[in-house]
C-alpha cells in the first residue's frame, strides 16, 4: 500500500511536471482521472478490504484510469502498472488474467494512438505488462508459500506442545497410580502390623496389672502402647500425603497437635504469634516434621503429668516454632531412642538456612526451629492459619 501510494503520487507529479496540465477539457479530465485512480487504489490495496468482488473491479478501474491518462500524456502506463501488480498480488491468477485484459487493452490502444509504429507499441505494452504480471505473480506465490510455511510451523509447534502436555499428563497419571498402589500396600502392611502390636501391648499391660507386676513395667508397656498409637497416626498422615500428593506444613499443625494430644494423653497447647507468611515446600515440610518428631519425643520421654506447648512465631524474615514440655516425671526417659529424628531435622534446617536448638530446662525439654522466609511465589505452598 505505501509503495502503491508513492507510485501514484510519482506518476501524477511526473505527468504534470513534464507536460503541465493539458488545456481545455483535458485538464480537468486529467486531474479527475488521477484522483479517481488514487481513490480506487486506496480501496483495492487496503488490508481492510478483502472481498475480491470489490478488489478486482477497483483495480480494473485503476487500469482504465491509467489508459485515459495515457491518451493525453505519456505517463499513464505507470498507473496501469499499479493496477496490474495489484491484480497479480491480490486476486487469483485466472481471475487476474481476465480482469487485466480491459486495462492492458485500453493502455495498448492509447499507446498505439500516438505511436508512429502502432504494432510495435502494442507489442511493447504486451511484453512489458506480461513480464510485470509474471514477476508479480511469482512474488504472490512466494508470499503465499511463506505464509503457508508459517502456518504449518505454528500448527506443528501447537501439536508438539499438545503432545508434550499429553505425555506429561500420562506420566503424572501413571505416577499417581503408582503412588496410590504403594500407599495401599503400605496401608495394608502398617495397618495390620501396628494394630496387632497395639492390641498385644494392651493385653500385655492388662496381664501385667493382673499379675501384680512392677509399676515400672506397667508404665513402660503403657508408654509403648501410646507410642504405637502415635505411630499409627503418623503412618496414616504419611499415607494420606502419598495419596493426595500434598505437602504438610504450618497450616496442618493444629490438627497434628490435637491428634497427638488425643493419642498420647498429654495436654498440648498450640499458640500462634505474628502474621503468617508463605513458605516454600521444603521449609513448610520441615516445620511440620520438626513438630511431629518433637511431640513424638514428648510422648515417649516426658512421662506422667507432662504437658506441652507448641509456639509458632512469624516475622517478616523468619518463622520460628518451639516445642516445650514440662511437669512430667520422666518415667519414659529410659526408653530407647534412635537419635536420628531431630538430627535429620537439624541437617535439613541447615540446608534451608536455618537451625534447630535443643536444650534441657529445669522442668522439661525444648526444641526450637528457626527458618528464614525466602520462598518464591511459585514455590509457596503453605501459610499457617
Amino acid at each position: 500500500m505505501p509503495l502503491a501510494a508513492m507510485t501514484m503520487i510519482g506518476a501524477g507529479a511526473g505527468i504534470l511536471a513534464d507536460e503541465g496540465l493539458p488545456s481545455g477539457a483535458a485538464g480537468p479530465a486529467t486531474v479527475s482521472l488521477l484522483m479517481a485512480a488514487a481513490a480506487l487504489s486506496a480501496v483495492a490495496l487496503s488490508k481492510q478490504v478483502a472481498d475480491r468482488r470489490v478488489v478486482a473491479p477497483a483495480l480494473v478501474g485503476v487500469g482504465l484510469c491509467g489508459a485515459g491518462l495515457d491518451w493525453w500524456s505519456d505517463g499513464g502506463f505507470v498507473v496501469g502498472y499499479v493496477a496490474l501488480v495489484g491484480l497479480a498480488l491480490r486476486v487469483p491468477r485466472r481471475t487476474a488474467l481476465v480482469a487485466a485484459i480491459p486495462a492492458v487493452g485500453a493502455i495498448a490502444v492509447a499507446e498505439a494512438h500516438d505511436s508512429a509504429a502502432p504494432a510495435s507499441a502494442v507489442m511493447s505494452v504486451l511484453v512489458g505488462f506480461g513480464f510485470l504480471f509474471i514477476t508479480s505473480a511469482f512474488a504472490a506465490v512466494s508470499v503465499e508459500a511463506r505464509r503457508h510455511a508459517e502456518e504449518l510451523l505454528a500448527r506443528e509447534a501447537a501439536l508438539r506442545a499438545q503432545e508434550a502436555a499429553t505425555v506429561e499428563a500420562r506420566e503424572h497419571a501413571a505416577a499417581l497410580a503408582e503412588r496410590s498402589k504403594l500407599a495401599r500396600e503400605l496401608h495394608d502392611v502398617l495397618a495390620y502390623s501396628l494394630a496387632s502390636l497395639a492390641a498385644q501391648l494392651e493385653s500385655a499391660r492388662l496381664m501385667a496389672i493382673n499379675t501384680q507386676a512392677g509399676a515400672e513395667l506397667v508404665e513402660q508397656i503403657r508408654s509403648a502402647h501410646r507410642l504405637t498409637r502415635i505411630g499409627m497416626q503418623n503412618a496414616r498422615r504419611a499415607l494420606q500425603m502419598l495419596r493426595e500428593e500434598e505437602t504438610p506444613g504450618p497450616s496442618g499443625l493444629p490438627s497434628l497437635v490435637s491428634q497427638s494430644a488425643a493419642a498420647s494423653g498429654i495436654p498440648i497447647s498450640f499458640r500462634v504469634e505474628g502474621t503468617p507468611q508463605p513458605l516454600a515446600h521444603d521449609a513448610a515440610l520441615t516445620v511440620y516434621r520438626t513438630v511431629q518428631e518433637a511431640l513424638t519425643n514428648v510422648a515417649k520421654h516426658a512421662g506422667r503429668g507432662a504437658h506441652a506447648v507448641v509456639q509458632l512465631t512469624w516475622s517478616q524474615a523468619n518463622v520460628e516454632v518451639a516445642i516445650s514440655d514440662r511437669g512430667g516425671d520422666r518415667a519414659g526417659a529410659g526408653l530407647p531412642a534412635s537419635g536420628f529424628g531431630l538430627t535429620a531435622m537439624a541437617e535439613r534446617a541447615v540446608l534451608l538456612g536455618g537451625q534447630i536448638d535443643l536444650w534441657h530446662t529445669e522442668h522439661g525439654f525444648t526444641v526450637r526451629l528457626r527458618l528464614p522466609v525466602q520462598a518464591d511465589a511459585e514455590e509457596c505452598s503453605d501459610v499457617a492459619r
